[in-house]
């Protein structure tokens, strides 16, 4: 891929996380890429939560940052049509505003959300350790755009874009489409494949946007399966996220997740996701649908 082209991909998936206003505390959010004979037609749930972010982020007055958004996917989108998100005001106090966001496609609605904000104010401070991990310089990348194998056959047309726009590389160096049986946790690195401008906003997007991906493969980790491979039916069930501290999506972030339970075809994955100079900026929680194929 050459400096062009990736500029061009993190530019393009930086503007379609952007939601455009409708009136009335209402937003559109822009349609994916046209699918081709890979793509699976519907929406990457990343993206309906990283627009949703953005519409409830326009509603609340400059200084309030978001700091937790908790997320239920209801169906799946239609990759071909645009989503409206509709954002009611629960809450604008002296140092918390709360949004509640829909998103719907026509009379289908795609999710819910409840995201909360915070103005910035400093008291004690602790965290957990960044894990001392293979740096990536010394890791080759997830996804070989170069050769056309990006190991994305058979997944939607969405993801397929932002593996190209988000440069990722793994510790354990898994297999997507022939995965060998491992302990459920797994390391990874991301960054967006070229520069992003200063706007917070838009990092926060791209991190929720690409938090989503590496979730379920590490609760199937333990048992082999491939959801390239048709071994598995995996959706997101519900998603919850955390935002510590600021961060860069175009400078090397490390995500560390792991699947403490699965069961009932089901699981359950967190992640901790920390800057280069281990400073822990966000936290995820997920349970998504593991249902076996055959």
């Amino acid at each position: 891929m050459t400096e062009t082209t990736a500029q061009s991909l993190v530019n393009d998936l930086a503007a379609l996380l952007r939601v455009e206003p409708l009136g009335g505390d209402a937003f559109e959010g822009g349609r994916t890429p046209e699918g081709g004979e890979n793509g699976a037609g519907r929406v990457y749930g990343g993206q309906v939560v990283a627009q949703a972010l953005a519409a409830a982020e326009a509603t609340v007055r400059e200084g309030r940052l978001p700091h937790s958004l908790h997320a239920y996917f209801l169906r799946m989108g239609d990759f071909r049509q645009p989503i409206r998100y509709e954002v009611e005001r629960d809450l604008d106090g002296g140092s918390f505003a709360n949004r509640r966001v829909v998103a719907r496609q026509g009379d289908r609605l795609l999710l819910s959300m409840n995201a909360s904000f915070h103005r910035l104010e400093q008291s004690v401070e602790h965290q957990d350790e960044m894990p001392q991990v293979t740096p990536p310089e010394a890791l080759k990348p997830r996804f070989d755009t170069r050769s056309g194998n990006d190991g994305l056959t058979g997944k939607s047309m969405s993801a397929m874009f932002a593996a190209h726009a988000i440069e990722q590389r793994s510790v354990e160096d898994t297999d997507l489409a022939e995965p060998a049986q491992g302990p459920p946790h797994m390391h990874v690195w991301l960054r967006a494949a070229a520069p992003l401008p200063d706007d917070p906003r838009v990092h926060r997007a791209l991190l929720v946007h690409a938090s989503d991906a590496p979730l379920l493969p590490t609760a199937s980790r333990p048992h082999g399966l491939s959801w390239h491979r048709g071994d598995y039916q995996g959706a997101s069930l519900d998603n919850a996220i955390w935002f510590h501290d600021d961060f860069r999506m175009d400078d090397w972030l490390l995500y560390e997740t792991h699947s403490s339970w699965a069961g009932r075809a089901r699981g359950h994955i967190g992640g901790k996701i920390y800057r280069r100079d281990g400073r822990l900026v966000a936290s995820v929680v997920q349970e998504g649908m593991i249902r076996r194929v055959g």
